[in-house]
């Protein structure tokens, strides 16, 4: 083996421990806490009072992009969650999300429809009523 083949087997196994050690730090903590229930409703309450704000408000921007990244969030959390993906809270929050999702990719800055909004609205209200039967 030659000098360069060993210096880049060192340089490899001493990245992998550095990423080993120090990579727990390089995770961006989301928002939620890990309770699914309590998670839900608050992104329930966070979508449902951005959803009510005038769309000429100043800081609309700001909102949709804190709507995006709760969604972000909450679907990367529960998403791949065995014990909450069967649940029918979860697939109907599932569909409000992407509903909601699919709407800011499409169309960005455009305002949330009224049809759309009911919409949304039904959806977390029934999600609310499933959590509540802890369905």
């Amino acid at each position: 083996m030659s000098i360069k083949s060993i210096f880049n087997r060192i340089l490899a196994f001493c990245l992998v421990l550095t990423l080993t050690f120090v990579g727990g730090g390089l995770a961006v903590a989301d928002s939620l806490t890990g309770n699914y229930r309590e998670d839900t409703l608050a992104v329930v309450e966070t979508l449902t009072h951005i959803l009510e704000i005038p769309n000429d408000a100043p800081d609309m921007a700001e909102l949709r992009t804190e709507a995006r990244q709760k969604i972000n969030d909450y679907a990367a959390r529960y998403r791949r969650d065995s014990r909450v993906s069967g649940l029918r809270s979860f697939t109907t929050m599932q569909t409000a999300l992407n509903s909601l999702a699919g709407f800011y990719s499409s169309y960005g800055s455009r305002p949330v429809s009224d049809q759309l909004k009911t919409r949304l609205q039904q959806e977390f209200r029934q999600v609310e009523i499933a959590l509540k039967r802890g369905l």
